[in-house]
């Protein structure tokens, strides 16, 4: 089974982290280091790249998308956003998804996996506030495109935050007790978040990602949209009826760094990250 490069995602971070000013929608000069960035990583595995741009606030902003295998009709999407929330360096969120997905694509195109389906590699802007749960959301603007071309989607893999973990007894907090009696109580897991609605494919992945893994894979199935569930890209597939799930190291709950200037580099364990992407690329062979 082919692995995840760790060097590649540290590399990944590295840039992103480091990039000043900080990758917030008022900084376009440096979203569009980053868009180059991913431009550039994937043309460098012969994707098809393309961009996707609208208008938020009175300014530009642009999703980048690279389609492997575009030929075929039947797509699986995967994504990840590239910006951050106010002046900090985004490390687990959500430089470690960015450095997931380009990863994902370098294994993808190397192998050359004999699939059914063709995937496209969504690099997203506007996830964070201001412009969260709007329709600004890069997200809300590539799903809609899908719906409106009529594209056979065969579901959205969203990644998100999957790089910060912990050995420490206790080190996973709940909102209520009824997920403490569930879930492990030591934060050194990834889990995969869906809803009811699209069970199927949820455990279908699930099923896939965890199986042979070297890091514990959970499952979280919500009955509907709300509150814990759409806490980000994936929940604007949702809306035009495409089957979804985010693949999560359990965010706020776990991560005392989130949306804080200590959201840095040296917080992340790239060891468990590296298993993460190699678990979700199996899953990805195999929907």
């Amino acid at each position: 089974m082919t692995s995840a490069d760790q060097n590649n995602l540290y590399q990944h971070v590295e840039f992103l982290t480091t990039l000043r000013p900080y990758r917030t929608y008022l900084n376009l000069e440096s979203l569009k280091q980053v868009t180059d960035y991913i431009s550039a990583e994937m043309n460098s595995f012969d994707l098809e790249v393309s961009e996707q741009t609208w208008q938020a606030a009175g300014r530009e902003y642009r999703n980048i998308i690279g389609s492997w295998a575009p030929e075929k009709e039947q797509r699986l999407i995967i994504g990840a956003h590239y910006d951050v929330c106010g002046n900090q360096p985004g490390a687990d969120d959500n430089a470690s998804a960015v450095a997931g997905l380009l990863e994902t694509a370098r294994m993808l195109t190397t192998n050359q996996p004999e699939l059914t389906y063709g995937i496209d590699f969504v690099a997203y802007c506007l996830e964070e506030p201001p412009f969260f749960a709007t329709r600004e959301m890069g997200s809300y603007v590539h799903a809609k495109s899908l719906k409106d071309q009529d594209v056979n989607v065969l579901g959205m893999i969203c990644y998100e935050m999957i790089g910060y973990f912990s050995e420490e007894p206790g080190s996973q907090p709940y909102p209520d007790e009824i997920l403490k009696l569930l879930y492990p109580d030591i934060g050194n897991f990834i889990i995969v978040v869906g809803i009811q609605e699209h069970e199927d494919f949820n455990l279908r992945f699930h099923k896939q990602m965890s199986a042979g893994s070297g890091i514990d894979v959970q499952k979280i199935t919500f009955p509907d949209t709300g509150g814990l569930a759409s806490m980000s890209d994936h929940m604007n597939y949702w809306k035009f009826g495409f089957p979804a799930l985010m693949i999560n190291d359990t965010s706020f709950l776990r991560n005392p760094h989130y949306h804080e200037v200590t959201d840095d580099i040296d917080t992340l364990d790239f060891e468990k990250m590296t298993e993460v992407v190699t678990s979700t690329y199996r899953a990805i062979l195999n929907l």
